[in-house]
């Protein structure tokens, strides 16, 4: 792949949110309507729960997780980061009585106005933090070397840190439950063709054999085996909050602020000075993909916003022009380049994790086997509501 995503194809834009073709696998209808809003609602329907049926569902798995921790000193693990997602949870776990140990990954990039909110959040709400930092030479080794690969998703090393973390102090706390932000209203809607798997482990190997000149020693790393491991002998699970609490972002960021001082960052994800460098600056220009439009058709298909709302906010700049620099003189000092050597990386032909050993027969394999299980367990319940009801 060569040329900028949407770059040579017919321009067409969906009629109900605003995906458009730098997707180059977006499909629209007979209404123009694009397959992300399908899958949204699709996702939606199976995953978010409303009003009374969520209050219910809040209240078994808290008794569970409560019943699980007994005896220890925490009975659940969550990620915390100084965003809008991992604080709301951070506020909603503790109301909720839970006892929570909140995990962080310093890899060196956080900007002070999000350490500033976990610092706040975490003091009011009386929750533990550990934070692990990073060995910054091993983790810029990695991360030149993702931008040197020139695929679209350089932030893999990132998340695949977070999630061996999060499993880490599940086993050491002998916990069962990660409660994470993750959520479908705000966060659903993200076009395979610009990102990949974030926890390929196979890929960031090979990647990194390739680009890489330090070996990886400490870097927090997790294996397909490994989750499954913890999944089956340790009964390590996830449990997404936010798609049982009519959840919000506006709402959300005005209780956080009132009730524990947080402060915005600007865009999604800001409060990580390189993710905003990223997704403002290097996926835009070099790849053509702006994902606000990504995040506002999210909320167009959640109800959070109207579609000319977002349109509107597509005019913004994606970037304000004193921060960019800021940054990039920033980020390309950091990453110990010169300004030359990173526009040879901007300039650099276009990749995909395809073009690199990756795992993703292996995804294909295990999300099949999921949708089974799903199709068989949400028979399961659909006929379980259908006697409580008196239905069978």
């Amino acid at each position: 792949m060569s040329a900028r995503f949407g770059e040579g194809i017919p321009y067409r834009i969906c009629t109900r949110c605003i995906m458009d073709t730098t997707d180059p696998e977006i499909q629209f209808d007979e209404n123009g309507v694009c397959n992300h809003c399908r899958t949204y609602d699709a996702v939606a329907s199976k995953n978010v729960f409303r009003g009374e049926e969520g209050r219910r569902e809040i209240e078994r798995i808290i008794a569970t997780i409560k019943e699980k921790g007994k005896n220890k000193p925490y009975d659940c693990i969550i990620g915390v980061s100084g965003g809008v997602d991992s604080t709301t949870v951070a506020y909603h776990v503790k109301r909720l009585g839970l006892r929570p140990l909140a995990v962080h990954l310093d890899n060196g990039w956080d900007s002070e106005i999000g350490v500033k909110n976990i610092e706040n959040a975490l003091r009011t709400l009386g929750i533990d933090l550990y934070t692990h930092v990073i060995d910054w030479e091993e983790f810029k080794d990695i991360q030149l070397s993702f931008l040197k690969s020139s695929i679209p998703n350089a932030e893999v090393p990132t998340d695949m840190a977070i999630t061996a973390l999060m499993h880490r102090q599940a086993r050491k706390q002998r916990l069962e439950y990660i409660i994470a932000g993750s959520n479908v209203v705000t966060e659903a809607i993200m076009p395979k063709s610009w990102m990949c798997d974030n926890l390929d482990l196979r890929l960031l190997k090979g990647i990194h054999k390739k680009f890489g000149t330090l070996p990886i020693k400490t870097f927090p790393t997790i294996s397909v085996s490994r989750r499954l491991y913890n999944f089956m002998t340790n009964k390590i699970k996830y449990w997404y909050i936010l798609n049982y609490i009519d959840y919000n972002k506006e709402e959300s960021k005005k209780l956080i602020e009132r009730q524990l001082g947080w402060r915005s960052y600007g865009p999604k994800h800001g409060e990580s000075i390189y993710t905003r460098f990223f997704q403002c600056y290097i996926l835009p220009v070099k790849y053509n993909i702006d994902k606000r439009k990504a995040h506002l058709s999210t909320l167009i298909a959640s109800g959070q916003m109207r579609r000319a709302q977002a349109l509107e906010e597509m005019k913004k700049p994606v970037y304000d022009p004193g921060l960019l620099q800021q940054d990039k003189e920033f980020v390309i000092k950091k990453l110990g380049l010169t300004e030359g050597e990173f526009e040879e990386i901007m300039n650099l032909p276009l990749k995909t994790h395809l073009d690199y050993p990756n795992s993703q027969f292996i995804y294909k394999a295990l999300t099949g086997m999921a949708r089974l299980f799903s199709r068989i367990t949400g028979k399961s319940r659909r006929a379980s509501k259908k006697m409580e009801r008196g239905g069978i």
